[in-house]
């Protein structure tokens, strides 16, 4: 049996010992080698071949992406699959642009994980489960295509309206506030709440305050949004 050849970058010395050995119950995965960051990552790739990389998005001493670069410079074969929490639809589209084949959430259970690194391996792209579906598509043609990072905001339209909720959500009110600040119906304020989760292709309330506070684009729009009509 051809063993998946992996080498594992992630700075949190718990977590790397704790997924090295689960990895090591694999039959048909080796472990190369395990390393706390991204340095002399080219030297490391020429000695070792590794058919998978499996990187931290959010290394604390090294730019994450820069490694995913430098890898794909000049071992265009390997597949990179990062690891985080919850990633940013920027950073997504960041990863993919810059080569990275897959995505594993820090909080998925270890059936998912062993089956996206034997997907990835087989050569399949696999994205975060919350954003796959609407911006699935968008996300892979505007990488494909060379787009910049700021376009896949802004193919996802939102109206004065629902920016004016997702302000407000990141202000941390409540439906129920929101009808009040904005002369509506909760009702009407529940649906613009449905309709913004499905555009960014997000989950909870708490995701889109999240991404609202670290977007620029978004705190550019909600400095020019009134919430008057």
């Amino acid at each position: 049996m051809k063993k998946i050849k992996i080498l594992l970058i992630e700075d949190n010395r718990l977590l790397r010992d704790g997924i090295a050995l689960m990895l090591k119950t694999q039959a048909d995965m080796h472990v190369v080698a395990t390393v706390g960051n991204g340095e002399n990552i080219v030297l490391m790739m020429s000695k070792l071949n590794p058919n998978i990389v499996l990187l931290d998005l959010g290394l604390r001493s090294q730019n994450s992406l820069q490694v995913v670069k430098l890898i794909k410079k000049d071992f265009q074969d390997t597949k990179i699959i990062v690891m985080d929490l919850v990633p940013l639809q920027a950073d997504v589209f960041e990863f993919v642009q810059a080569g990275v084949s897959g995505f594993i959430l820090k909080d998925a259970n270890v059936t998912e994980f062993y089956k996206t690194i034997r997907s990835v391996f087989q050569g399949a792209q696999v994205l975060p489960p919350n954003l796959t579906g609407s911006l699935f598509s968008q996300i892979i043609e505007h990488a494909v295509n060379g787009y910049k990072p700021t376009e896949i905001v802004e193919s996802v339209r939102m109206t004065k309206r629902e920016r004016q909720v997702v302000e407000l959500i990141a202000d941390g009110s409540t439906n129920k506030e929101i009808a009040q600040k904005l002369h509506l119906s909760t009702y009407t304020v529940k649906s613009h709440v449905h309709n913004i989760l499905e555009k960014l292709a997000l989950h909870t309330r708490v995701q889109i305050a999240k991404h609202a506070h670290l977007s620029e684009d978004y705190k550019t729009a909600m400095d020019n949004t009134s919430l008057i009509n």
